[in-house]
């Protein structure tokens, strides 16, 4: 018998479907999550850019901590792909553009972009409700933004 257990044996509450700010932080936590490695640059960069955004900036350490502890175990049960297909309904298109630069930006935080970090970005592209020249534009100027262009 194995011993793994569902969020569900376990006591955990996962809803059907996510709330436009859980939907966002999942994204989020899926950008930083992609390369199989959460590295602190990342996780420091996911607190900054969530803090100062509405919802986030009136929630609770506890109530965050909720929240990325219900995304965390959906995470590890679903995978990636799992958490952003449950996301991206949740959110409006106006929402996912949003989240398309959140996650660009995000892995642009320890300025390296992996293989998988780039492929990541563009799947989540191609899986959005926005036309497909809009999402490359975003993920273009988040790169530009993040490139150190006087670096000889």
């Amino acid at each position: 018998m194995s011993d793994t257990r569902t969020l569900a044996q376990m006591g955990c509450v996962v809803p059907a479907f996510m709330t436009d700010a859980e939907a966002f932080a999942a994204v989020a936590l899926a950008a930083v999550s992609c390369d199989g490695a959460l590295g602190r640059d990342e996780a420091h960069a996911l607190r900054r850019l969530l803090e100062f955004r509405y919802p986030y900036r009136e929630s609770s350490e506890a109530a965050m901590g909720e929240l990325f502890d219900q995304l965390l175990s959906l995470l590890r049960q679903e995978g990636v792909d799992g958490l952003i297909s449950k996301a991206i309904p949740a959110l409006s298109s106006l929402q996912q553009e949003s989240a398309l630069a959140v996650a660009a930006q995000l892995v642009h935080s320890d300025r390296e972009v992996s293989k998988e970090e780039a492929a990541f970005l563009e799947d989540l592209a191609c899986k959005l409700d926005l036309p497909s020249d809009r999402a490359r534009i975003v993920i273009q100027a988040i790169s530009a933004l993040n490139r150190d262009s006087l670096l000889s």
